[in-house]
């Protein structure tokens, strides 16, 4: 049982090698060893941030703009985070989307629709296996952030319900 359990313990440390190796947010396996025997194991792990610049102690204090100097134009604003978004539909898993029931049938929604809750937006595969994924609230389809077929991570934005 020990050698088992030693020979699992590498398997999920080579799973964690993968997952910082190739900068993934999440890695799922299910594995069948027999009639008495499954392992599966899910790691996940949250995306670092980069380190927020350390401020002076004491800064310089700032000069008085010269009377002909213009003022420096005001900082272009970053584009927001869709996934910040508060309509955002984010993927609850690392799969392929698909956004229709099959190739060819039509789109389950499209921009403009008004969607009630519970509603199948989209559907996204992972291991082999369909997951609908359905409108968390009532609300009318601003954006679709993906295209049919694309993988995509876990937490990624998928739609915009406002």
């Amino acid at each position: 049982m020990a050698k088992q359990q030693d020979a699992d313990v590498a398997f999920i440390e080579a799973l964690a090698r993968l997952l910082r190796k190739h900068d993934l947010s999440e890695i799922e396996v299910a594995r069948e060893e027999g009639e008495d025997r499954d392992l599966k194991v899910r790691l996940s792990r949250q995306p670092t941030a980069p380190a927020a610049p350390a401020l002076a102690a004491n800064p310089p204090p700032a000069a008085a703009p010269a009377a002909s100097t213009p003022a420096p134009a005001a900082p272009k604003p970053t584009p927001e985070d869709p996934a910040q978004h508060p309509g955002a539909v984010t993927s609850p898993m690392v799969g392929t989307v698909y956004l229709a029931a099959e190739p060819g049938a039509p789109n389950f929604v499209k921009i403009g629709d008004r969607v009630s809750e519970g509603q199948t937006l989209l559907i996204v595969e992972a291991m082999k296996t369909m997951n609908q994924i359905p409108a968390p609230r009532a609300g009318v389809v601003k954006r679709i952030m993906v295209e049919d077929g694309q993988a995509v991570e876990f937490g990624a934005p998928l739609v915009i319900i406002e």
